[in-house]
């Protein structure tokens, strides 16, 4: 267990969700203010990044009075760059990369909800989809890559700052801290991957618990004035949730821990518990492999404000069990039967990507970006997984497949 001096730190205070900007920026300040770690790096720092959680298509993005409820306020992000201005000397640049536009665009698009205020503190805007990027190690070897493509500019900042909303993911449970740095992976090819490809069962968690290690954000925090439950970018009527509170911590697991807790979460939890009903916990992945922690008692947690009822908080359930628990068996079936196979598939699919059901390649491209949903090309076995994997016959990302050999493991030992 952590010594006390080793603890990490996270706050939980309340904010009224109607409170004014200077209130707001006052209540960041308390929050932040124990975190001495992070102050140190921050205060140090040259040049700093923002990721905030604030890219979704305008038509389609829920509001609750006059709020976005499911990205950060824009009363969270003025107080964060006020008071990295304030307490700092570094350059700011918010980085994100949009699902919505692939036109390589150095400046921010219409799906970038913080760009008005952004421009009006004179914080520039990186686009992680476009280069320089850069081929890094995930220290320790990784739980799920050996490596990773990133953007150079953010890996090259001093420090990382992370703002998220509180909000459930009908795919991953909650979508929090650590899962909002899924928002920085390239997706330009040749260097980088759609989101198909790592939004992967089995995969995700391990794939999170990897970049969250890379990133490491150094102050993360949680816009919990207002939340989403059930499910990200679903209609939002009923899933609002007013919690009226603000989190920051110094490290992303930990502060995601303190956040589940709030939301009524188990943040010790896993698979097949609530609200982890599609996959792993990505949280408890990256604590088992060394990266934070999930037990409360070794965190220096303080909060103001008590833990939402069970049941406020909820992933939506969006198949059948019987049909996830499928998808998952065959799923790491088909990932072992590749690695078996891997001379076969390079001989006949080098440099492409191949969709393998049943032992079988049912697509291939040199793209990544399925053009269909897999639930389309699944045909009419709809509960037998399509794994997606790159043919490289070099194995260059390094992905280990012993995840896959302790999944189905796991599901025999449950008798499922």
């Amino acid at each position: 267990m952590n010594t006390q001096r080793e603890k990490y730190c996270v706050r939980a205070l309340h904010c009224d969700y109607r409170a004014e900007d200077e209130t707001v920026y006052e209540t960041l300040k308390r929050a932040t203010a124990p975190l001495t770690r992070a102050w140190e790096k921050l205060k140090a720092a040259k040049r700093i990044g923002i990721k905030f959680n604030q890219d979704y298509a305008p038509a389609r993005t829920p509001y609750f009075e006059g709020m976005r409820q499911q990205l950060v306020s824009d009363q969270v992000a003025r107080a964060v760059v006020r008071l990295l201005r304030e307490e700092t000397g570094a350059e700011l640049f918010y980085v994100d990369t949009t699902v919505f536009h692939h036109d390589g665009s150095p400046d921010p698009v219409d799906s970038t909800h913080l760009a008005p205020l952004m421009r009006e503190f004179g914080v520039p805007y990186v686009n992680a989809d476009i280069p320089p990027f850069g081929v890094y190690q995930v220290p320790g070897g990784g739980q799920m890559f050996r490596q990773y493509v990133l953007p150079r500019t953010v890996m090259d900042a001093d420090a990382l700052v992370d703002v998220q909303r509180m909000k459930n993911h009908a795919f991953m449970g909650i979508t929090l801290t650590l899962k909002n740095l899924f928002g920085l992976m390239p997706m330009r090819e040749p260097e980088g991957r759609s989101r198909h490809y790592f939004h992967h069962l089995v995969r995700m968690p391990y794939m999170l618990a990897d970049i969250g290690r890379l990133f490491n954000p150094t102050l993360n925090i949680i816009d919990g004035l207002i939340a989403q439950a059930g499910q990200e970018w679903g209609s939002g009527e009923g899933l609002a949730r007013v919690t009226n509170t603000l989190i920051a911590g110094d490290h992303p697991v930990a502060t995601d821990a303190c956040t589940a807790h709030l939301m009524g979460h188990n943040p010790q939890a896993d698979w097949l518990t609530e609200p982890f009903h599609r996959d792993r916990n990505a949280l408890l992945v990256a604590a088992e492999g060394g990266f934070g922690t999930v037990d409360l008692d070794e965190i220096d947690f303080v909060s103001e404000v008590a833990p939402q009822p069970e049941g406020t908080f909820y992933s939506i359930m969006t198949d059948p069990l019987e049909t996830v628990i499928s998808w998952r068996r065959t799923t790491c079936e088909q990932a072992l039967y590749y690695r078996d196979h891997q001379q076969e598939f390079i001989e006949k699919y080098a440099g492409e990507y191949i969709l393998l059901q049943e032992n079988e390649v049912k697509w291939h491209d040199t793209s990544s970006f399925l053009q269909q949903s897999r639930r389309v090309l699944s045909g009419d076995r709809p509960d037998q997984a399509m794994w997606l994997k790159y043919v490289d016959p070099d194995e260059v990302e390094g992905e280990h497949f012993e995840v896959y050999e302790r999944a189905l493991a796991d599901i025999a030992a449950r008798g499922l």
